[in-house]
């Protein structure tokens, strides 16, 4: 399967090797979960393991398929070209800055309520035994809930163990005006 809405464009064709298998694809960012010290990445530049004829809308076919092909012969990824050093990465992950652990709201579930790109693991290394405060636009949570009572809006652990804000049967979406992107701020509370 290849994601490539920049087929055609300039960005680079790559081959990252990590935990024994290749990855092959374009360097737009389809990668970016997979990439860690561990990633080794080379350029495809070598014109020798791609169709004759290339299009500028199927590299699929043209440069992936065909490099897929030679790696599963035994051939290096060193032999496709040059190693990258910059691949292109999507800002998905939480960061810490400042102290803080800052992710986002990356979607809504059909009742509105807003999930964020922070894990509940990644939440409790932050936060360890300390106490805490989660912020979302204007509202400020220093708990997390495991339910709803009428007319609580609350920050949770959802059950795909990504951190949630909800309001008990309305939309946390609406009634907040909370979007995607929107920032999520955790911060420890010292003493």
């Amino acid at each position: 399967c290849v994601v490539d809405p920049t087929v055609g464009s300039e960005r680079r064709a790559i081959i990252i090797e990590k935990g024994g298998s290749f990855f092959v694809g374009p360097d737009n960012g389809l990668f970016s979960l997979l990439i860690d010290e561990e990633a080794k990445i080379f350029s495809i530049e070598n014109r020798s393991f791609m169709l004759a004829q290339l299009s500028s809308t199927f590299h699929g076919r043209d440069i992936f398929a065909p490099c897929a092909a030679y790696l599963s012969t035994g051939r290096r990824p060193e032999e496709f070209g040059p190693p990258v050093y910059d691949p292109f990465i999507l800002d998905l992950l939480p960061k810490e800055e400042g102290g803080m652990l800052i992710g986002k709201v990356v979607r809504f579930d059909r009742f509105g309520n807003a999930i964020t790109n922070i894990k509940a693991q990644r939440f409790m290394a932050f936060v360890g035994q300390e106490r805490f405060i989660v912020r979302v636009k204007d509202l400020t949570f220093s708990s997390l809930k495991r339910s709803y009572f009428e007319g609580d809006v609350i920050c949770l652990f959802g059950s795909s163990l990504y951190l949630e804000f909800g309001s008990y049967r309305r939309s946390f979406r609406e009634e907040f005006g909370v979007g995607k992107g929107e920032p999520v701020y955790v911060e420890r509370m010292d003493g």
